[in-house]
């Protein structure tokens, strides 16, 4: 597989968490060749299964993304905006994007310009609610002809190869991540794998994981392992909470397995897989949570790859992390069997 032309159109497709199947039906195409069976849950999670005799096993990797819907159209036709799943209204002003109406139309992200306000109002931030409007160039007429309440607003749709093997694009929170699973399921088709994989592009992440939830109760794996991305270091930000950008992280934690976690580490040291080690005393606020608490729960492990600039459409990640981490789990796969359950609490 070509990981630059999938993530280069998976980047394209509208996933605003609720509005799912566009991206939803272009993974589940991607899957095809490399597993026995494809389907799309009632609300749009991609499940692949690769048939095996071994241990049942989800990966899981959320396909939605943060985007906006329309709270109202104003007088002049320009659309009034909400957060759909986290979008912080400072990065918007100039911003291109797309609104799915009756038809997609494309529009820009104007505000109120700060010769027009107060002094006070200049020290603020850009808000919703009062400074930040989208224009279509449309008479209110013809807005409410395509727009209505409710429809959802995409960022622009951009991928941008930097040096360095770094690459920057829009929903790589967290189509990254579902470009490791397809990667890891291409790498299985070359080695001896027992586990039965179910490779799960999730939906609703952004809102509370509810597609982790949905499709974990609905496969009922006997091990878990969730992939999401984590903050990359970058130049004022916290060292207690970011990473280096060059290798992948794995999580300690109430949620993550001990030995599962354990495994993972020494799959990584015996494959020369570079790792580093975070800690999340409570919540990991990824699919590992909803997977961990499922039906009678599934034992689970996170692991995360840091992404730079993220809720941006310049979110920036490093390739080679990335193929990496697809090495690391089609190993890690290929390692489990039948003898890993009765090691779990020792």
């Amino acid at each position: 597989m070509n990981i630059e032309e999938f993530l280069r159109e998976a980047a394209g497709k509208p996933g605003v968490t609720g509005m799912e199947l566009p991206a939803a039906e272009y993974i589940a195409d991607a899957f095809r060749p490399y597993v026995d069976e494809v389907h799309i849950t009632p609300l749009a999670s991609v499940v692949a299964h690769r048939k095996g005799k071994g241990p049942k096993v989800m990966l899981s990797a959320h396909l939605d993304e943060i985007g906006m819907m329309v709270s109202k159209i104003e007088e002049d036709g320009c659309l009034r905006l909400q957060s759909v799943g986290g979008v912080d209204p400072r990065i918007l002003p100039g911003m291109r994007v797309r609104v799915y109406g009756k038809k997609m139309v494309m529009g820009v992200v104007g505000a109120t310009p700060p010769h027009l306000l107060s002094a006070k109002d200049r020290e603020s931030n850009y808000n919703f609610q009062d400074t930040l409007f989208v224009d279509l160039g449309m008479s209110a007429e013809k807005v409410h002809k395509i727009v209505n309440v409710g429809d959802k607003v995409c960022f622009e749709n951009r991928f941008t190869e930097l040096k360095n093997g770094r690459y920057s694009m829009k929903t790589a929170d967290d189509r990254a991540c579902v470009a490791m699973m397809l990667k890891t399921a291409e790498l299985l088709q070359d080695m001896k794998c027992d586990a039965d994989i179910y490779f799960v592009a999730t939906c609703q992440e952004e809102i509370g994981c509810i597609g982790a939830w949905t499709t974990g109760y609905e496969v009922n794996p006997d091990y878990g392992i969730a992939m999401d991305v984590c903050h990359a270091q970058t130049p004022g930000a916290p060292a207690s909470r970011t990473h280096e950008i060059t290798d992948l992280v794995a999580t300690k934690g109430p949620f993550i397995h001990p030995f599962l976690f354990k495994k993972l580490m020494e799959t990584a040291k015996e494959h020369n897989v570079k790792i580093q080690t975070a800690v999340s005393t409570r919540g990991t606020g990824t699919d590992t949570d909803r997977l961990n608490i499922v039906r009678g729960a599934v034992p689970s492990v996170l692991l995360s790859l840091p992404l730079k600039y993220m809720h941006t459409n310049v979110e920036t990640f490093d390739m080679h992390a990335l193929t990496e981490g697809a090495r690391l789990l089609a190993h890690y796969l290929r390692a489990i069997d039948n003898t890993w359950e009765e090691q779990l609490w020792n």
